[in-house]
């Protein structure tokens, strides 16, 4: 191959050449610095001549400038959009530990009191970044709020987490529900200081009686919470039933009567007559009468409870 070679060179003909790939080279040969060639652009890394293109500024860094050299509305109204979001997620963490009552939107316009006074405050100068101390603000301001809409105590809230906790602890070790001497012992309280600060947990927990229960829909007409209350003026099924055969029950043994204890009976609690009235006209004395109402009521008790047996 190499004679081939030196034969073509001398009769001038083109010797093939083996392609090249950029960056490579044969083992054992250094790549060498191509020349320059003139009108091409420069290649590999820039020299310390090549211009540098400016390095740009956000439009969040912009507002920072501008707000902390004037204060401009128009710069803090720009810094409060772009860091709303950061005000969402700190406002849904705190949400996941609060009862379904509380609204998350709330929550959020709670927090945007929080986010303006961290805006006010910041210094660009600290090396803290924003969206830390932000969110120490934000979150303070959700906590203050509630606090200052919640008509509990703090100290009854400690009770209700401490009595929470003692009932989960003891159910886990008793496997069923524990006594109210139970909870107490694991307390450290006397039974009767427990019962009083149940009468103080009886006002935390409240619900709204149009709020949807659990599994229903937001349709129109679903259940919700005043669903499940009694209503006291509707007629208890049971108890009618019970009186209708009390009724039935009594009128069988007020005709098992003699016809003069019928008669007072009837009398006495139908026509409301005094035992006066009805010796008079029966023809007797009223302490007979009365003798004759407390024999029949007499019958009538034993009869109903050998009724109540079968």
């Amino acid at each position: 191959m190499t004679a081939l070679h030196d034969d073509l060179a001398e009769t001038g003909a083109p010797v093939a050449l083996r392609a090249y790939r950029p960056g490579t080279a044969p083992a054992g040969v250094i790549p060498q610095q191509r020349p320059a060639v003139e009108g091409a652009a420069p290649s590999g890394p820039p020299t310390d001549t090549t211009p540098v293109a400016p390095v740009e500024v956000s439009a969040v860094d912009a507002a920072w400038t501008r707000f902390t050299a004037t204060h401009c509305p128009e710069a803090r109204e720009e810094l409060i959009l772009h860091y709303v979001p950061l005000v969402t997620a700190v406002a849904g963490r705190i949400g996941m530990r609060l009862p379904s009552t509380v609204e998350h939107a709330d929550l959020v316009s709670y927090g945007v009191f929080g986010l303006i006074d961290a805006i006010e405050k910041y210094r660009t100068d600290r090396a803290v970044r924003f969206e830390s101390y932000a969110s120490s603000r934000i979150r303070g301001a959700i906590i203050d709020e509630l606090r200052a809409m919640d008509w509990v105590p703090r100290s009854v809230r400690t009770k209700a987490r401490a009595v929470d906790r003692a009932y989960g602890e003891l159910e886990a070790l008793l496997h069923r529900a524990p006594t109210e001497a139970e909870v107490a012992q694991r307390l450290e309280l006397p039974v009767g200081e427990l019962r009083a600060v149940y009468s103080q947990l009886a006002s935390v927990n409240i619900a709204a009686l149009d709020e949807m229960l659990a599994g229903s829909d937001d349709r129109p007409g679903a259940a919700t919470l005043a669903d499940t209350l009694g209503d006291r003026r509707a007629d208890d099924p049971a108890g009618s039933v019970e009186a209708q055969e009390t009724k039935y029950l009594l009128s069988r043994a007020i005709e098992c009567l003699g016809e003069r204890e019928r008669l007072v009976v009837v009398l006495y609690y139908y026509e409301s007559m005094t035992l006066a009235e009805i010796g008079r006209v029966l023809g007797v004395t009223e302490s007979r009468i009365s003798q004759i109402h407390t024999a029949a009521m007499a019958r009538l008790r034993t009869r109903l409870l050998d009724a109540e047996r079968a």
